[in-house]
């Protein structure tokens, strides 16, 4: 008899995955990580405080539903606890998302330039992924309401947008909602939401109160400075909160996570210094690129989109090159369909001055 292997599910072997930002360039010499959207000024030392003292601990499962960090949001952001749920990161909750309410024959609709998760994760269950085209970068509403099918089941929104930094307002994102049938999840995805200072900005927290088919999306891994502890959050309708606990693990979120997730809520004078650090590099560095003569997208996360030209030896790839020799990681765009452009993360000022300094002599065409 001819030997067969297990196969996985359609869809799985179409899926490249996921590769973070780097965070080193081979040399072997100490470089700036500028790659991955991190915090700039790292973690609440409340919170790494908080995180070293479940040292004893470890032996202990977690308290399996979060309740006290949950409850710690639910104070910040005068939320309902039991609308909360506490995954391993943003990632984890719009997989379990993706898992829930889309499969095989059906579609998770989203924009060219969206996240990249949102796309695997509809691969991972077999459900058709939907692109809609953008408009200079941004959202475009009319386009992803055109892509509305009867398959259609998940629309995920990434508001701020990562990796062009664009974002919908808040009439936008109504409108959005509006053009959906009820019977078709909205998840807006706003891990960048306390960077973002317009007036007409809208998280999707209204919605997500209000609505029976809107789910919003949080991270600590931003503007927190949590990444290396995998800690979201999720609030939303309460059938929607309890499709997403019967299909969580029961421990998804570590103890210490947990408890640095609580005590980072609490160092509101630690927010305010990483929002007002994000306020005056991030346009410094636009105005310094742009002076270069490069074209910087507009953005509203603690990153900037740079365009560089396409001619050889001018363009992202020599750009890249340029960069990491000089000990800098910016993150390559090509997987996200903008091979001319770097994402750059804005870094401590002293990187962010050898940022603006190493691309300027590459604009000349220096030497190093």
């Amino acid at each position: 008899m001819a030997s067969t292997a297990p196969r996985p599910r359609p869809g799985i072997l179409e899926i490249q995955a996921y590769q973070g930002g780097r965070a080193e360039t081979g040399s072997g010499r100490p470089a700036a990580k500028l790659s991955a959207n991190e915090s700039a000024i790292g973690p609440s030392p409340l919170a790494v405080e908080a995180f070293r003292g479940t040292a004893e601990r470890l032996h202990r499962y977690p308290e399996g539903g979060s309740e006290a960090l949950r409850a710690a949001l639910a104070r910040r952001h005068n939320l309902d606890p039991a609308r909360l749920v506490c995954g391993a990161g943003s990632d984890e909750l719009i997989a379990l998302l993706a898992r829930a309410y889309a499969g095989p024959g059906e579609e998770v609709l989203f924009t060219e330039h969206g996240f990249l998760m949102y796309r695997l994760s509809a691969l991972g269950v077999g459900a058709t992924p939907v692109a809609a085209p953008e408009q200079r970068l941004r959202a475009d509403v009319d386009a992803l309401l055109a892509r509305l099918t009867s398959r259609t089941r998940i629309v995920f929104i990434a508001n701020p947008n990562n990796p062009t930094g664009s974002y919908l307002s808040g009439d936008e994102l109504r409108r959005l909602h509006a053009g959906l049938p009820a019977d078709v999840l909205l998840v807006v995805d706003a891990a960048y939401a306390e960077f973002v200072e317009a007036a007409d900005y809208d998280s999707g927290q209204e919605l997500a109160m209000s609505e029976p088919n809107v789910v919003m999306t949080r991270t600590f891994s931003k503007l927190y400075g949590l990444a290396a502890l995998r800690l979201g959050w999720l609030y939303g309708p309460p059938e929607v909160v309890d499709v997403i606990n019967r299909l969580r693990g029961p421990f998804n979120v570590a103890l210490p996570a947990q408890e640095a997730g609580i005590a980072a809520l609490e160092d509101v004078a630690h927010e305010q210094r990483a929002r007002a650090h994000n306020a005056k590099w991030l346009p410094w560095l636009e105005a310094e690129l742009e002076g270069l003569g490069l074209h910087v997208h507009p953005s509203v996360g603690n990153f900037l989109l740079v365009e560089f030209p396409a001619e050889p030896g001018r363009n992202a790839v020599a750009a890249n090159a340029h960069l990491e020799a000089d000990g800098l990681i910016p993150r390559q765009m090509a997987a996200y369909g903008l091979p001319l452009c770097l994402r750059i993360t804005v870094g401590r000022e002293a990187e962010n001055r050898a940022l603006v300094a190493s691309l300027g002599r590459f604009t000349k065409g220096e030497p190093r």
